[in-house]
């Protein structure tokens, strides 16, 4: 069964392009590895895209797992300093 949640006034189904299921609390990503906090929308083709709704300085967002080495290393980086400061 799928959930769906109206998220931005667009519909929600709860899967992404690649077939992962979205959850509250998931963290998502801007291409480098910036943690992206701001409002999201998901686009026709099942991406998510940053911004309530789509323009010109929107851009795509990702999941953890789906970036790349160097987008991993930039989080992974934050991540330490982060637990240093603790």
């Amino acid at each position: 069964m799928i959930l769906t949640n109206l998220v931005n006034s667009q519909q929600d189904t709860g899967l992404v392009k690649t077939g992962d299921f979205m959850a509250a609390g998931i963290k998502h990503y801007k291409r480098d590895g910036t943690l992206h906090t701001g409002e999201t929308h998901k686009m026709p083709d099942g991406t998510l895209h940053s911004g309530k709704t789509h323009g010109k300085t929107s851009v795509r967002l990702f999941h953890y797992k789906d970036l790349s080495k160097k987008a991993k290393e930039k989080v992974d980086a934050g991540k330490k300093k982060k637990s240093k400061k603790a």
